[in-house]
């Protein structure tokens, strides 16, 4: 009986998070804020730093990528800024592993996407450099 009682809320908390999710439009706010938290996880930040920067590379048509790599990716970014996380962010602790579980799932994911990424910037920094004339 308690078990059930527990499922359920947990199903209920899970799909109040779809309907967010699924709701959300992304803003350049929303990134600089997600930028803002990255701190709370750990080892996981600068990867989380790298999803960041190619969405605003995809909104400003300087990369392409599919859709569902970019769900995938924005799926994310809502997770982390989201008051309503699995675990509560204001938990000690606790209340960030769960952010940072979905950040190095959604690493693990898109890997083959995130290492062309980095191939592509790389190439832009080194076209960028001005020559001297």
């Amino acid at each position: 009986m308690y078990m059930n009682m527990r499922k359920m809320r947990y199903l209920k908390r899970a799909l109040l998070l779809f309907e967010i999710f699924k709701s959300h439009k992304l803003t350049t706010n929303d990134l600089d804020k997600a930028e803002n938290k990255a701190f709370h996880l750990n080892d996981r930040m600068s990867d989380f730093k790298v999803l960041i920067a190619m969405v605003r590379d995809v909104w400003k048509g300087r990369y392409k990528m599919s859709k569902w790599n970019m769900s995938i990716i924005v799926g994310t970014i809502v997770y982390v800024l989201s008051p309503l996380d699995a675990l509560p962010d204001f938990v000690p602790i606790a209340g960030w592993l769960d952010d940072v579980t979905i950040v190095g799932y959604a690493l693990t994911k898109l890997s083959v996407e995130i290492r062309k990424y980095k191939e592509f910037s790389q190439k832009n920094v080194e076209t960028a450099v001005v020559k001297p004339s």
